[in-house]
């Protein structure tokens, strides 16, 4: 009969204990050295592109890794998100993502989706805002009233057929039944901002921390915040749901895609990396996004970091791309979607 003694009890616990140890410093000297490829899915100069160069040398130095950032413009994002899903198990490759674009374009089916947002793997939430509807400063149109009663068609900016910045307004025009056209094409919403400082589009779409910037340089006016909750910046500027009296399918409008905007920028790595280099990836972001230091230079920077875990981010991504198939269709028939 063999006697297990207190010693020999002691080391078979050390033992089991040892080998996750070992397991995680080997994950984590994986990435020593190394070069890490931060893809941005639009041009260079625009708010995703500004976060990502704020936070690579923070994440980089926490995994003692180099990040290289590389602009993909296309499609609103969606053609640097495909080629990120079919890069499976890289785990040197990550992606900013606009979540609240790309779980819209997965959900209504958008032809050019090759990824599931949900099977990536989640490094978490930067940040989200409530979103704006900025028109030129010489606009006719100062409030939400006076779009309604506009009979002149409004020509929105916008970089894919489904980027944020084209959903919500299309969004917009289907609650308050405004004549509308979305005009795509520009490569993000740097470029459809300046569209419409010049006069050459009428209106767009933005995020409060990407508009902010055209409105305190005096080129363009905010209409509304199409959110119920007030931006910090646009204080003086009202919601949508108190600027007008909505219907209530308006309102469930509204309250849908504001849901989808709390999706706001997330990070994601490709599908299939491995669970012990996912969680040190995951490790690496968190403690940047939840450094003060970072978070009081974003604050300085208007790039406002408030992070969410991989977990929260997940669960809101679920949320959204699991609407039924009735929701579904009246989803798309809202974005024109054929």
């Amino acid at each position: 009969m063999k006697i297990i003694t207190a010693a020999m009890l002691a080391l078979a616990s050390a033992g089991m204990f040892a080998a996750p140890a070992s397991s995680q410093d080997a994950d984590a000297a994986w990435f020593k050295g190394k070069s890490i490829r931060l893809i941005v899915g639009y041009g260079p100069g625009g708010g995703y592109d500004a976060y990502a160069r704020m936070l690579a040398p923070h994440i980089a130095k926490r995994l003692g890794a180099n990040i290289v950032v590389e602009n993909q413009p296309g499609a609103g994002g969606v053609t640097a998100l495909n080629k990120i899903y079919a890069a499976k198990g890289d785990a040197l490759k990550m992606m900013i993502v606009n979540g609240t674009a790309a779980a819209m374009s997965q959900l209504v089916g958008q032809k050019q989706v090759r990824y599931d947002l949900a099977k990536m793997g989640n490094l978490g939430t930067i940040a989200k805002s409530p979103w704006v509807w900025l028109v030129h400063k010489d606009s006719p149109i100062r409030t939400a009233q006076d779009a309604i009663k506009s009979t002149k068609e409004i020509r929105w900016a916008a970089s894919g057929p489904i980027d944020g910045l084209s959903d919500g307004a299309w969004f917009t025009c289907e609650a308050l039944k405004l004549k509308c056209k979305v005009i795509i094409g520009y490569k993000g919403s740097r470029d459809a901002g300046r569209a419409v400082v010049q006069g050459e589009m009428d209106a767009i779409y933005v995020s409060d921390t990407s508009g902010w910037k055209y409105v305190k340089a005096g080129d363009v006016r905010a209409v509304a915040v199409i959110n119920r909750k007030p931006s910090r910046f646009f204080k003086n500027v009202p919601t949508i749901f108190s600027a007008v009296k909505l219907t209530q399918e308006a309102e469930k409008l509204f309250d849908f895609h504001s849901t989808v905007e709390d999706l706001g920028r997330i990070l994601v790595t490709p599908p299939g990396v491995e669970a012990g280099k996912l969680k040190v990836l995951q490790k690496a972001v968190q403690d940047t996004l939840n450094d003060k230091e970072l978070q009081a230079m974003g604050e300085k920077s208007q790039r406002y970091v408030e992070p969410e875990s991989p977990e929260t981010t997940l669960k809101n991504i679920t949320t959204v791309v699991a609407v039924s198939p009735e929701e579904k269709a009246k989803i798309r028939k809202v974005l024109r979607v054929p």
